[in-house]
């Protein structure tokens, strides 16, 4: 897609936060999203049917920019080894984006996220399910439990560096709101990054009257060198059943940012699985990183 000089320059720093907020592993080249690839790892196959050893489904919600695949290549096959049923979901496609998605507005995706976890409870038998979920991944599941019945089809929800509260970028949110026309923008284009903003409309209904919904179990997982969700303490929630891990108190050698805490941190993929398994957990140390 082309864009007008003069139009270019006024959503500079809209590209600039947009490849801030990205959590693809593999920006340059096109997610494999082949079912069939999926399947035969055991990862988004519908015919699997939960243990009694971990009889709720998870399902893998990425972050922006991400999408059902690349977001996953480390965490899902960690939880299908490890006897999990496992799906994941595209959701907040923008028209003519292809591969990079959750840029549409959050409370459509989370109705997307509605119908997906309908789809994976009707396929499994289950009752509930888990979500874990990266970056907006991590935040934007709570919408869906707040205010359109998740709360009763979900047992756990995990998030690694989830902007619960929004984000700064380091200040960045708050110098595109000093550029004329650069805020609109936002809106108009990538309505999914505006929600993210610290101070939007969006995350003042989502976390007005508290941050959590009873029955549901949350665990954050953040890293303090998180320079994509500032500050980091941001992501942290408030209420009954909340469980608040920095990752470097696990690990003080771990320096993981914010993508790879999503990604490839078998460290917080092991604290990830502490939360979805509590009554088999096992103490995450640095040493988690060759489990």
């Amino acid at each position: 897609m082309k864009l007008p000089w003069k139009r270019t320059l006024r959503i500079l720093p809209v590209i600039l936060m947009a490849v801030g907020l990205g959590a693809a592993p593999a920006a340059a080249r096109p997610a494999t999203s082949d079912h069939t690839a999926r399947t035969q790892a055991g990862w988004n196959d519908f015919s699997c049917k939960p243990s009694a050893a971990h009889p709720r489904p998870v399902v893998l919600v990425h972050g922006t920019f991400g999408n059902s695949v690349d977001n996953w290549l480390g965490l899902a096959p960690y939880l299908v080894q490890r006897g999990y049923c496992v799906y994941s979901l595209d959701y907040g496609q923008l028209p003519g984006v292809p591969f990079f998605h959750g840029l549409g507005p959050i409370e459509d995706s989370a109705r997307q996220l509605e119908v997906y976890v309908d789809r994976v409870l009707e396929a499994t038998g289950a009752a509930e399910t888990d979500i874990v979920g990266h970056s907006q991944g991590g935040m934007m599941p709570r919408q869906y439990l707040k205010f359109h019945g998740g709360a009763a089809k979900v047992h756990t929800l995990v998030g690694l560096a989830p902007d619960n509260h929004g984000t700064t970028m380091g200040g960045l949110t708050e110098l595109v709101r000093q550029f004329p026309g650069a805020e609109d923008a936002v809106d108009e284009h990538t309505p999914g990054l505006a929600d993210q903003m610290a101070g939007s409309d969006f995350l003042r209904r989502l976390n007005e009257g508290g941050d959590t919904v009873p029955g549901v179990r949350y665990t954050v997982i953040a890293t303090r060198y998180d320079q994509v969700v500032t500050p980091y303490t941001s992501q942290f929630l408030a209420g009954p059943d909340v469980r608040n891990v920095l990752l470097q108190d696990l690990c003080p050698a771990d320096v993981s940012e914010h993508l790879a805490i999503g990604l490839a941190d078998r460290i917080a993929f092991h604290e990830a699985a502490n939360a979805l398994d509590p009554d088999r957990a096992t103490p995450t140390t640095c040493a988690s990183a060759l489990s």
